[in-house]
């Protein structure tokens, strides 16, 4: 018996080893293809590139106020939203994502008023509802690309997620109609609860529904976590983010935080350590750091890859999006890579 328990311990050892020896190394996913030149050529900033149901592609063009749609083929492009404040068009566009069925939301900012518009594959507008701006909630940005609110916007089956910590829980649940469903999460602590600004930009982050149940929350600035929600919005477990890539980060991390002007005031410059993040088909999660790597975790929690991409040259993704058939769809420049692990 001893023998057996000795041996199943070594057995165990030795998984462990090997996870954190995965977790330490950095591969390197080079890409298998993506969007031809001459079509890439057409966009101005593409930060959204994701697959419709039918084979083609929906490319949003945030510098370019403008949505794509490139055939299956990657042979052809034409412009399915334009710019404009009208009903139906889009200005100033912050958030974008793609539902399973193909339609597409797209959240804006006309004369500052925040805008959601949800469109079917054609481009022909659905659905849309105004969000109301909290007072006193300035956006985490990373240079002009804006983290926070709005721009957190996902699909969750029929419904839609935006992280709203203003209001008083990590994000809400709306309906197409706009009306709230539900708010999940408690905002965790930050040691800044005095300044309710600052508290409020580091409860700031990115809601994604997990296609295996439930939903991920990624906190994008201050001390880098996730959290695991189930259906019901109950929470499962908390991770921090971790790793030898955000040591440089985290020894920035100012006690005193700087400002800058909002409008009429004066609001915490809070700069975030995550550029983007998705889950995959098997609930596992990829959160891209703002220097060129990427972590993936497991059902878990646990980290299990440490990956960078390549394909022209290193990339630092603006997005990610899993295609039906497991090819991961990286901005900028919209490649496709193997991620692999089946």
């Amino acid at each position: 018996m001893a023998s057996r328990a000795l041996a199943m311990t070594l057995v165990a050892s030795a998984a462990l080893a090997t996870h954190l020896d995965a977790a330490l190394t950095v591969e390197t996913l080079r890409s298998t293809g993506g969007l031809p030149p001459h079509i890439v050529g057409v966009f101005e900033e593409p930060i959204g590139f994701q697959q419709s149901g039918d084979g083609s592609y929906v490319v949003f063009d945030r510098r370019g106020h403008t949505v794509y749609r490139v055939d299956a083929a990657r042979t052809s492009t034409s412009k399915i939203v334009e710019i404009g404040q009208e009903v139906g068009r889009i200005i100033q566009p912050r958030g974008f994502d793609v539902s399973a069925t193909g339609s597409f939301v797209v959240a804006d900012a006309p004369k500052g008023v925040q805008r959601v518009q949800v469109f079917e594959p054609p481009g022909n507008r659905v659905a849309g509802f105004l969000v109301p701006a909290a007072r006193g909630t300035g956006p985490v940005t990373f240079g002009e690309f804006v983290m926070s609110g709005i721009s957190s916007i996902q699909f969750a089956g029929s419904n839609l997620l935006i992280s709203h910590p203003e209001n008083g829980a990590l994000f809400t649940e709306y309906a197409m109609s706009g009306a709230g469903l539900r708010n999940i999460g408690r905002l965790r602590d930050t040691g800044h609860e005095h300044d309710r600004d600052l508290h409020i930009a580091l409860n700031a982050g990115l809601p994604l529904a997990d296609p295996t149940g439930g939903y991920f929350y990624i906190f994008v600035a201050g001390v880098p976590m996730f959290r695991k929600y189930d259906a019901r919005g109950t929470l499962l477990y908390e991770r921090h983010i971790e790793g030898a890539e955000l040591d440089a980060y985290l020894a920035s991390l100012p006690t005193h935080w700087p400002t800058r002007r909002v409008q009429d005031r004066e609001m915490p410059l809070v700069v975030p350590a995550i550029r983007a993040a998705t889950v995959d088909t098997r609930g596992r999660l990829w959160i891209s750091l703002n220097q060129p790597f990427t972590y993936v975790y497991d059902r878990q929690g646990d980290k299990i890859r440490t990956v960078q991409f390549r394909a022209a040259g290193l990339l630092s993704p603006t997005s990610l999006s899993f295609t039906s058939n497991g090819r991961l769809l990286v901005t900028p420049g919209c490649y496709e890579f193997n991620p692999g692990l089946g």
